[in-house]
């Protein structure tokens, strides 16, 4: 049997239980045991036409369409911790994110699976294997790669940033490129939260891990559902949300303006009930840069530092990383694949520790 991101030595049932071993390419792991994995689709609308279904004439009339739900995978080991991760990808993404590096290693997804947390990896709407929407959409193959290596900040193409932690050889790279998902149809992020809103009300009280483009619908996801425990965001790229007259005005950069969020204060204030971390990575300019891909995340981090001050302005618990500042080094856009993950992890589990959430 062979669980999702894994390359499966051996695998038992015994009572109930299916015990792996497990070794990516660079490196051998410990037998992990699961007690529970799957599969299933949650949140999402039904659309139907007008009629009568005439089985002979099979037109659309009195026919129906499931779309816009999420699709979950989880794995739940032995003895697992009380509040489980749901880990949200980022923008042209989809779960694999969290799960095996481009180089072979160990992601998040087993990382955390071997911390006693279970683990739930969600493709959002019209992404991934969650790409049936209720709305027409179209895919385009566009030549974009090179410009989102130098967004990701693993350099300026063609050329690495020097120590970057990301591998430098052609075959990881390759592997980087073809994890990237098309929407099969638009991005709404409505749909995107209300199908994360079911999520947590199916599984219960559970901590959301962030990436990209889902931290500023993670902090949405928060307003909307109190089963949301925590939140722990890599690298939020916008929907940063003030109390209504306390937004910063936006902010100029080479990669084009980011703007705020602003909801009334009794909406806002839910955000001071749970802790926040956000953590950034490297080669962020301290000063206004013409590379666009660096540049859009010097204003991203900014309105991090303010957007965390309003939060703890209000009794919050809200903190920034930025990595380079504590020591670490050479990361890029997804400090959780970077090679040095497992020291990510680390910070990430002393946080979720510090904040009694890692309770069996």
């Amino acid at each position: 049997m062979k669980a999702d991101n894994l390359k499966v030595a051996k695998g038992l049932f015994i009572s109930g239980v299916l015990t792996l071993c497990a070794c990516a390419s660079s490196e051998k792991s410990e037998t992990m045991s699961l007690k529970e994995q799957g599969s299933f689709a949650v949140g999402g609308s039904v659309i139907t036409t007008d009629g009568t279904y005439d089985p002979q004439a099979r037109g659309p009339e009195g026919q129906t369409l499931h779309g816009d739900h999420a699709y979950v995978f989880y794995q739940k080991p032995v003895n697992a911790r009380k509040y489980p991760l749901v880990m949200w990808h980022g923008i042209g993404q989809f779960s694999k994110t969290w799960g095996t590096t481009p180089d072979g290693r160990e992601g998040f997804q087993n990382l955390f699976l071997r911390k006693g947390y279970s683990v739930y990896l969600i493709d959002q709407p019209r992404r991934g294997n969650a790409g049936k929407g209720t709305v027409a959409g179209e895919y385009v193959p566009l030549t974009d790669e090179q410009n989102w290596f130098n967004i990701f900040r693993v350099g300026k193409w063609p050329d690495y940033f020097p120590d970057v932690q990301f591998p430098s050889d052609r075959a990881s790279l390759n592997q980087y490129f073809r994890q990237m998902t098309p929407n099969i149809g638009p991005i709404d992020i409505n749909v995107n939260v209300d199908a994360v809103e079911a999520l947590f009300e199916e599984i219960g009280d559970a901590v959301l891990v962030t990436h990209s483009h889902s931290g500023g619908m993670g902090w949405q996801a928060a307003l909307q559902s109190e089963k949301i425990e925590a939140i722990v965001s890599y690298e939020p790229g916008s929907g940063f949300i003030f109390p209504t007259g306390e937004a910063p005005a936006p902010k100029p950069s080479s990669a084009g303006p980011l703007v705020a969020v602003e909801v009334p204060m009794g909406q806002f204030k839910r955000l001071t009930e749970i802790p926040i971390v956000i953590y950034y990575g490297d080669n962020i300019p301290e000063q206004p840069d013409d590379n666009p891909g660096q540049d859009g995340w010097r204003v991203r981090l900014e309105m991090a530092y303010e957007w965390a001050d309003v939060v703890n302005k209000y009794g919050g618990d809200a903190t920034v990383i930025h990595l380079p500042s504590v020591g670490i080094y050479g990361n890029t856009h997804f400090p959780f694949s970077d090679l040095n993950n497992r020291e990510i992890a680390e910070r990430m589990s002393t946080w979720l520790d510090s904040k009694s959430l890692n309770i069996r």
